[in-house]
Formats: structure tokens, C-alpha cells, sequence
């Protein structure tokens, strides 16, 4: 028995279903919606995938899946129009929400943001006294244009709710 020359209707069905339903669909119930038996609709998906035994098919599967892929593929071109197409159909709504994150997406997309994230290790509690206050002393110096002087009162320990009902009572008579 040779290769046939060209795709059975059921054939395309079931390589159409499986490429326009990528990730809804198993290859299984793509057989079965094709018309295949139901009893042996698995193993008919295995085999009609297999290119060793349907080589036409396969080929055709990947025809349509490269042109699924160029249909939805993502440019830059692509997906700034998009997004201003978004953002002026969010606007004419008056979902200005919407719209600003449209644009401010158009905007990430060009490189004209850029999202920048430091992760430091380690933290103040393990840090020494001395080396408390060496770190507290370069951040007065690095950012001393930015602080204003002013007086303030060191609150040596914190008074429980007891001690402050206590000092209101002192106070009122």
C-alpha cells in the first residue's frame, strides 16, 4: 500500500480542527468532531499525527500552523498599532483608565520606559551597631540637599496602654 497523493475531507477536518483549536481541543475530540470512530478516536489522532504514516498530513498541519503563526504574529509594527487602536476605542468610550494603560503599554513597547528592579540581600537587622550607624551617616551624606534641619524629641521607650490611661487620669485632675 503506497503514500496516497492527496488529503481525504476528513483528513482536513481533523488538521483544521487541531490547528484552529490549539489548546482547546485534544487531538482526540478533534478525531471524533472529524468523523472518525469513537472507540478508536486516540489512537486515529496518533496515527493521523504521525508523519511516518501520513506524511501529507503532517505537512499540511504545519502549513496551517505557520499560517496561524503569521496571522497572529507579534511585531513591533503590529502591536503598536494595536495598542492605538485600544487605547482610541477606549477613549471615544470615555474608559480613560483604559486608554492611559493603552498608551502607557504603547509606550513600554517602543522603549520608552523602562522597569527597573534591584534585589538586595541581607538587611538592616543584621547589620551591627557601628556599622548601624556608618550606613545611617552615608545616607544623611548622600542625600543631605534633600532633608530639612529641624529639632526633633527622642522617644526613649514606648508607653503601654496602662501607663498612658494613667497619665490621662494624672492629667484631668
Amino acid at each position: 500500500m503506497g503514500v496516497p497523493k492527496q488529503l481525504t475531507p476528513m483528513q482536513i477536518k481533523f488538521a483544521e480542527l487541531l490547528v484552529y483549536n490549539e489548546g482547546r481541543l485534544t487531538a482526540t475530540e478533534c478525531a471524533r468532531q472529524a468523523g472518525y470512530e469513537e472507540d478508536r478516536a486516540r489512537i486515529t489522532a496518533s496515527e493521523l499525527r504521525n508523519p511516518r504514516k501520513f506524511p501529507l498530513l503532517a505537512k499540511y498541519i504545519g502549513e496551517l500552523r505557520e499560517e496561524v503563526q503569521q496571522k497572529y504574529e507579534v511585531t513591533f509594527e503590529n502591536h503598536i498599532s494595536e495598542l492605538a487602536k485600544l487605547r482610541e476605542e477606549s477613549r471615544n468610550k470615555g474608559a480613560w483608565s483604559a486608554a492611559i494603560n493603552a498608551e502607557v503599554a504603547r509606550g513600554k513597547a517602543a522603549g520608552l520606559y523602562i522597569d527597573q528592579k534591584i534585589i538586595k540581600y541581607g538587611s538592616v537587622d543584621s547589620l551591627t551597631p557601628a556599622e548601624l550607624e556608618a550606613k545611617m551617616k552615608q545616607i544623611l551624606e548622600d542625600h543631605k540637599g534633600l532633608l530639612v534641619e529641624a529639632d526633633f524629641e527622642t522617644v526613649k521607650e514606648q508607653k503601654s496602654k496602662p501607663e498612658l490611661q494613667n497619665i490621662e487620669q494624672i492629667e484631668q485632675e
